[in-house]
């Protein structure tokens, strides 16, 4: 039986692990470009909104507030 094993699960040739082990590289090198340019992106949003977010805010204060005409005491 033991000698009828290499037919059953043969063993790995090296050329096939020297091609597996390239793609493993090549696909976390990409997965890691694909992360970094998603976070990237966020931060290129999230910068962007935050900015806008503070130009609303100073018009905010430069308006008149309504609200004060109805709340006084």
């Amino acid at each position: 039986m033991s000698k009828n094993l290499p037919y059953i699960m043969p063993s790995p040739q090296p050329q096939v692990e020297e091609n597996f082990a390239a793609y493993q590289t090549t696909h976390q090198f990409y997965h890691e470009v694909h992360t970094r340019l998603e976070f990237q992106r966020y931060c290129e949003w999230y910068y962007t909104t935050a900015e806008r977010n503070r130009q609303e805010l100073q018009r905010m204060r430069g308006e008149l507030n309504i609200f004060q005409w109805f709340r006084r005491r």
